[in-house]
C-alpha cells in the first residue's frame, strides 16, 4: 500500500519530511527490537516502542542516518471482537 499525504508539520515535502517508510512487525519484541537496532546502528529516536492510537496497536518511531522517518508497527487481533 502506498499512501501520499502532506507534512504533518505543514512544512514542504523533503527528505526525512512528509517521507514515512513503515514495517509491520510480528511481535511487540520485533518491534522494540527493530527500534533498538535502529539507534545502534546511528538512527535517532521518534516516538519509543509502545501502544498508541488503539487498543492493540504496538509501534515505535525512528529516523535512518539520512533523517527518513522509520515506522515499525504490530497490531495484535483483538480477539473479544471476533465472533
Amino acid at each position: 500500500m502506498l499512501l501520499d499525504f502532506k507534512p504533518f508539520n505543514k512544512e514542504p515535502a523533503t527528505v526525512g519530511n512528509g517521507v514515512q517508510i513503515s514495517f509491520q512487525a510480528s511481535s511487540n519484541e520485533e518491534v522494540e527490537a527493530f527500534y533498538r537496532a535502529a539507534l545502534a546502528l546511528g538512527g535517532s529516536d521518534e516516538g519509543a516502542p509502545g501502544y498508541r492510537y488503539r487498543p492493540h496497536y504496538f509501534g515505535a518511531y525512528c529516523r535512518d542516518i539520512d533523517g527518513n522517518k522509520l515506522h515499525v508497527v504490530y497490531e495484535a487481533a483483538d480477539v473479544s471482537r471476533q465472533a
